[in-house]
């Protein structure tokens, strides 16, 4: 397979995951389209979970400049569709109109992971947006500041909300919920790259999911103005690596990966770190870009091959492969699980940078199964 055809793999699961969202929220019909009866209680908050975590995965791309043909076509129509869904989300008049805490927590979970796209698409998504939209924006954002977040993962949404208010330029932006979540993460890091999820260790994917991506990219968009974030950023980009190493080794030979924790149902969204240190260019030494590539295209196309995995109008549905509703929390409805594309982060790379060029490679446990040879484990501290 050439490369051209790995990436071209890659947007075409990113399109199939990301487009019935998008395109229904740029004409002001997710809520009236969006499935909600899957855990319906849940119903109010499906529409932010699916816009917030779809943009988080699909925002790198939107950045990249120079792209040519069909992608480039494809690029500039989801430009121009996530400014207007941000219009949709956020006008209090539209029929799309999202529920940024007016009716509970979890909103703030989820306007979070839309702060998160912003902080990764900082040109397409911050500054091209027009004044009114931006002032709407802010005012939603800072809804979430009636939420308190719970002692674990949540301190970060709390922590990235006030990043984009920051990046959009907001005066009010409050250090103060940023510091608090980085200091408690650094006393409740247990060692060899992963955090307790709050004072204990989990085994999840919960340093994918959220805790090693937010850290480390609040530290990278703060570091420029605040001396104890360039403090910060190498020691939480070494740890996110040695993360992503570990990632990487469970990454099975066909594809297939450990089911191990809550919130298994995001899918290939548990490669959201390694997605982000490939990303970032934060591989350790002995992990080729090619390699980890090859890898993230087996597990997107092992997930990808199952039957049952969209409905008939090409929604998402429960599970891992396929459809397994049984693997899905009560937190869980169906726009949580668009969380599975934060996988899709290298797209943010340009097409002839050694992620998608180099020559396909074999990654850690192919290569062991195939009886080849690879860099023996470490730890650090």
């Amino acid at each position: 397979m050439s490369n051209g055809e790995q990436r071209k793999i890659w947007l075409e699961a990113m399109d199939k995951i990301a487009a019935p969202v998008l395109s229904h929220l740029a004409e002001g019909s997710l809520k009236s389209s969006l499935p909600l009866e899957f855990h319906s209680e849940r119903k109010n908050f499906a529409p932010l979970e699916a816009f917030g975590r779809t943009a988080l995965g699909v925002a790198p791309w939107l950045e990249v400049e120079n792209l040519s043909g069909e992608e480039a076509e494809l690029q500039k129509k989801y430009r121009e569709q996530m400014l207007r869904c941000l219009d949709m989300a956020t006008d209090p008049n539209s029929p799309d109109y999202m529920d940024f805490a007016d009716t509970g927590e979890q909103p703030l979970v989820d306007t979070a992971f839309l702060c998160h796209a912003i902080v990764r698409a900082p040109k397409q998504m911050g500054q091209k947006m027009d004044e009114r939209v931006k002032a709407n924006l802010i005012a939603a954002l800072k809804k979430t500041r009636r939420v308190h977040p719970h002692g674990s993962n949540w301190l970060f949404f709390t922590a990235m909300v006030e990043t984009a208010l920051y990046l959009l330029g907001d005066p009010e932006w409050d250090k103060m919920r940023i510091d608090y979540a980085s200091y408690l993460f650094d006393v409740w890091y247990k060692g060899d790259g992963v955090y307790g999820d709050g004072e204990h260790f989990h085994w999840d994917y919960y340093n994918s999911f959220v805790i090693q991506p937010m850290y480390v990219d609040i530290c990278r968009t703060l570091a420029p103005i605040c001396p104890d974030y360039a403090k910060r950023l190498p020691e939480a980009e070494k740890r996110m690596a040695r993360y992503a190493s570990v990632l990487e080794r469970m990454i099975a030979s066909d594809g297939s990966y450990p089911i191990v924790g809550r919130s298994i149902a995001y899918r290939f969204g548990a490669f959201h770190a390694l997605a982000q240190v490939a990303l970032q260019h934060k591989l350790e030494e002995h992990l080729t870009p090619a390699g980890v590539r090859c890898a993230l295209t087996a597990v997107i196309q092992k997930v990808m091959q199952a039957e049952g995995m969209f409905d008939e109008n090409g929604w998402l549905r429960p599970g891992v492969y396929g459809y397994q509703p049984e693997l899905a929390e009560t937190y869980i409805n169906i726009g949580s699980l668009y969380l599975c594309s934060a996988v899709f982060l290298p797209l943010g790379l340009q097409p002839d940078d050694a992620f998608w060029a180099d020559a396909d490679a074999s990654w850690s446990a192919k290569t062991v199964w195939e009886g080849g040879h690879i860099t023996i484990d470490h730890a650090i501290d």
